[in-house]
């Protein structure tokens, strides 16, 4: 969320950066409101003051007894024009003030939830550094690792590796949860779950992140602290009678572990590694981009998380990304990172990186990680603050955030990278000893 303030003393700067985006927020509406509540306000302070002052006169005799009428303006030959709401006597003018004083904060209360209820709306504005752009052809390739693999067969897709393997079944998946669903069996499930072990063992014995497991349901106010509601409400999947909402990442439940807090100093920062199944109703059209596990109502995604001061989370945004990119390495499969342009950052995104695998049988590039740091946009939604010092008034941490990685596209870079000729599969070093076999057959 931004500061109101700053919305309201940058106005010019946010309409740019929010077109930059591609995006649109209800500016003109919130200034609006914004100049409505600051009358009221004004109005509220001028009123609060006049009771004050006749709080202070209502203890004199005199004046409960001897009130008289105030005489505004007279002209000779006619009657006067007198101020009978001070003629009230001042137990009267008391309650008449209460009354006042209340109508006018019901109505500031109303314009505050009106005002946070669009101010939810506005997307984080991009980072100085991130390069203007429309779509994904502006983004911005930083650099590569590894060699695209060269076959002398031509390369399979990893729908029909995994079929004709038996590790991967869609018919069934298709058959107990509907499209876009599928089953992953024997060694198919074996592999997924050496991945998320050797990923949760890198990061946490290498990389410093403490692992923790978050529940896979969380609250309506834990997604709307991490951005995800109101603005993708229809890509969430919601149990109505209980308000619950499922988690589309575990960025969602990681961001809340600190709502409504003030972090202690020399905590931060503080780093979070963990593995949940994540849930997205995906609005997805026919078309190769929907075969085999590409995209899924279902995944599993092993996620990266800190909590850090301002001045350091440039930093710790690069080491996030390196991080991501380790697992890439020891795995030993091709990647590229891009910088994502203005048009495609996330909405709570300032800045993010890219990591996309290459993938030898669908033959393209498939995004793995995205790293991306919030700045305070997160901590101000979620009230998350720090105190520099213990006798320094809080400041907002910032966040930030990457897969590390997201499993299916992982999936699909080794299927297809590592198959061979007679249709079997050959299992990273570093995965052996969590498979239990050098080839999948």
């Amino acid at each position: 969320m931004l500061d109101l303030k700053f919305i309201r003393e940058n106005i010019n700067m946010v309409r740019v950066a929010v077109g930059n985006r591609q995006d649109s927020a209800p500016l003109d509406e919130i200034l609006e409101l914004d100049a409505a509540r600051r009358a009221k306000v004004q109005k509220l302070d001028n009123l609060r003051q006049e009771r004050n002052l006749l709080s202070k006169r209502g203890g004199s005799k005199e004046d409960s007894s001897s009130a008289q009428p105030t005489i505004i303006k007279q002209e000779e030959g006619q009657l006067p024009i007198i101020d009978f709401e001070k003629y009230y006597p001042p137990q009267e003018q008391g309650r008449r003030l209460r009354v006042q004083i209340q109508e006018i904060e019901d109505e500031v209360r109303n314009l505050d939830t009106a005002l946070e209820d669009l101010l939810l709306q506005v997307p984080n504005l991009p980072h100085p550094s991130v390069p203007v752009g429309k779509d994904e052809n502006d983004n911005v390739q930083i650099r590569s690792w590894g060699e695209v693999p060269k076959f002398d067969f031509e390369p399979l897709p990893h729908w029909q590796l995994g079929e004709s393997l038996g590790i991967i079944d869609f018919e069934r998946g298709v058959k107990i949860s509907g499209s876009r669903f599928y089953l992953l069996k024997g060694l198919g499930a074996r592999l997924q779950r050496a991945l998320i072990a050797f990923m949760l063992d890198l990061h946490t014995s290498e990389h410093g992140y403490l692992e923790v497991y978050p529940p896979y349901m969380v609250k309506r106010d834990t997604m709307t602290a991490s951005g995800n509601l109101p603005k993708f409400v229809d890509n969430l999947y919601h149990d109505e009678e209980d308000d619950l909402w499922f988690v589309p990442t575990a960025e969602v439940p990681v961001t809340s572990l600190y709502r409504d807090e003030i972090i202690l100093p020399g905590v931060l920062p503080i780093r979070y590694v963990a593995y949940t199944a994540c849930f997205r109703r995906e609005k997805m059209s026919a078309g190769k981009d929907t075969r085999g596990l590409k995209r899924g109502h279902q995944f599993d995604k092993v996620e990266m998380y800190k909590f850090v001061e301002p001045e350091t989370s440039d930093q710790e945004l690069e080491n996030l990304q390196a991080d991501a990119e380790d697992v890439c390495r020891r795995l030993g499969l091709p990647y590229r990172v891009l910088e994502l342009c203005t048009g495609e950052i996330g909405f709570q995104s300032a800045r993010t990186y890219d990591i996309e695998m290459w993938a030898s049988g669908c033959a393209e590039w498939l995004e793995v990680s995205s790293c991306s740091t919030c700045g305070d946009f997160q901590g101000r939604r979620a009230n998350i603050r720090y105190r520099p010092t213990p006798d320094a008034r809080p400041h907002f941490v910032h966040t930030l955030n990457g897969s590390g990685l997201a499993l299916p596209r992982v999936m699909i870079a080794i299927m297809e990278n590592y198959q061979q000729v007679d249709g079997t599969i050959r299992v990273p070093d570093v995965l052996r000893d969590f498979v239990g076999t050098d080839v999948i057959r």
